[in-house]
């Protein structure tokens, strides 16, 4: 019996495994087949005439617009890494003010920020426009940053809040007691201990950033000041779609998150559960 079912676990897992992994495998061999999805909708993700034209094309290898490309390539990595690095030292001493401390408007305040995540971006665009615009920061990585930042520090706060409650106050309190403030018992005692947890919060930070393409495309209008998803879209027009460099260009914007998933991912584990139990 017992046989029978590993058997069957076993397959529901692989099922599972061939339905994530096949648009994968199905969008790498777009990218190394151009014209593919022109001709016939693939049935097997293997590419019957396997090329590298694609990438040459998104990387700007064919018309010499390869500067151009590392621009926006830097201009993603900055811009996300800005607004991780914001949401992270904002988020950090808000987030243990309302975990250890009370005072008047704590409860609706934490409200407050739940209801800013009910909102889509898109439905402030235009108030973030005529802003922005106000300080002369339209078409620039700060104004991407600044907008960026205040749709990611209420979700930081709300997740670094949890890790700062899982946190034993007597860990505080004996270090207080030894000799030490309030201010060095937090940065030697409680920061530490909720590191996992910053990690993960700098990561979606991150990842909403890097992955964002409404607020991009409506605030940015130069070619040079473009993120990568904004570049993405160059590719699908109103009547025809590149799917061979739009899939390259997929993949090559999905690098980064990968890199920065396989270099964390014990932190990544240890934080997305911190604050899960408290004992």
């Amino acid at each position: 019996m017992r046989r029978a079912e590993s058997i069957v676990a076993h397959l529901v897992v692989g099922v599972g495994v061939v339905f994530a992994v096949y648009p994968l495998l199905w969008v790498i061999s777009v990218a190394l087949s151009p014209g593919a999805m022109s001709d016939h909708a693939q049935a097997l993700p293997w590419p019957e005439h396997p090329s590298l034209d694609s990438f040459a094309s998104v990387l700007g290898l064919r018309d010499g617009h390869t500067t151009i490309f590392l621009r926006q390539v830097f201009n993603s990595l900055a811009v996300s890494l800005a607004t991780a690095l914001v949401a992270v030292a904002v988020a950090t001493p808000a987030a243990y003010a309302l975990a250890r401390f009370r005072f008047v408007g704590k409860t609706w305040g934490m409200r407050v920020l739940l209801a800013t995540q009910m909102f889509p971006a898109v439905a402030s665009a235009v108030p973030l426009y005529l802003l922005l615009e106000g300080l002369h920061l339209l078409d620039s990585r700060s104004g991407l940053v600044l907008v960026y930042a205040s749709t990611a520090v209420p979700f930081a706060i709300f997740q670094m809040r949890g890790a700062f409650e899982a946190v034993p106050v007597d860990l505080e309190e004996a270090a207080m007691v030894d000799g030490a403030s309030r201010a060095e018992a937090f940065w030697r005692v409680t920061l530490p201990a909720v590191r996992p947890a910053i990690a993960v919060t700098a990561l979606f930070a991150f990842m909403s950033a890097w992955n964002e393409f409404i607020l991009a495309a409506t605030l940015l209008s130069r070619e040079a000041a473009f993120t990568l998803p904004v570049v993405l879209q160059r590719y699908v027009g109103e009547h025809d779609t590149a799917w061979g460099p739009f899939a390259a260009g997929a993949m090559l914007v999905s690098l980064p998150v990968m890199a920065l998933f396989y270099v964390a991912q014990r932190q990544l584990v240890a934080g997305l559960t911190a604050g899960g139990v408290k004992g």
